[in-house]
């Protein structure tokens, strides 16, 4: 039997990466994102790499309708959803009142109303095959102090770390594995998105990962029914030093890195 997974944000990166790893894993693939020609490049190079059925579907997350219009497509199409990956995402740099608040509006439809309503909208029939898996991806950020900057980056990706959290005690029982899957730097667009990509460059290279080996843990962590798993030794370091080290100095040091590697 040939399972289906759904990939948002698709065209590149982390995302482009989880359409490769469940692609190679033997799944059937339907990815979302809103640029038509990368996303058309992935799609073809999957087909002629892992010969499998690849359905496209162009959406806009920012838009409140894009998750339904997906789902009404996807119906239409006659397609089945076994996994779902809510990958797409974006940061904004800088002070909270230096962008205006439909900017802000814009993130968090992608980042915590189109994840929520693309997993309401689905689930239920995973629960009635009794079979499903999540793939939430939220990031390192959610697990230690917020520093300045992002100002709303952290604070989504912390809902959705809880949200996954809550959800995969809930649907367990029906045969459904959600996993947050939290990344630390990860090579891939999203510092060009953000126009962060000049600072963050002078990061040391020991605290990057490459986007496959990402997909990779995360699709691990979902087929072994892990709720939360931070990618990487040097990530889970971090985590397991923020929980545990005194929290004024963890968000000393996360206050004077900030300065150095974020807009302000």
């Amino acid at each position: 039997m040939t399972r289906t997974a759904l990939v948002t944000g698709a065209s590149s990166g982390i995302g482009e990466a989880f359409a490769e790893v469940f692609a190679a894993e033997g799944f059937d693939l339907v990815l979302t994102a809103r640029r038509a020609d990368r996303l058309a490049a992935v799609a073809q190079r999957i087909r002629a790499t892992h010969s499998r059925q690849v359905e496209v579907i162009l959406a806009d997350l920012a838009e409140r309708d894009a998750p339904g219009q997906i789902c009404e497509e996807i119906a239409r199409r006659g397609l089945t959803i076994d996994v779902l990956v809510n990958n797409a995402g974006y940061g904004v740099p800088g002070a909270y009142v230096s962008s205006p608040w439909e900017r802000h509006d814009a993130m968090l439809q992608v980042m915590v109303v189109a994840v929520a309503e693309l997993t309401h909208r689905l689930l239920p029939e995973m629960i009635e095959r009794g079979y499903g898996r999540i793939i939430n991806v939220a990031s390192l950020a959610a697990l230690v102090p917020a520093p300045a900057g992002h100002t709303l980056y952290a604070a989504t990706k912390a809902l959705v770390v809880k949200f996954s959290e809550s959800l995969s005690g809930e649907v367990l029982r029906h045969g459904i594995h959600v996993t947050a899957l939290c990344p630390g730097f990860t090579f891939s667009e999203f510092h060009d998105v953000t126009g962060s990509r000049a600072t963050v460059r002078r990061l040391p290279p020991w605290l990057w990962m490459e986007a496959a080996p990402v997909a990779r843990e995360g699709f691990d962590a979902v087929m072994a029914g892990v709720p939360v798993h931070v990618t990487g030794r040097v990530n889970r370091t971090i985590a397991i030093g923020a929980r545990h080290l005194p929290e004024w100095l963890v968000r000393m040091v996360g206050r004077r890195t900030a300065w150095r590697y974020r807009k302000s």
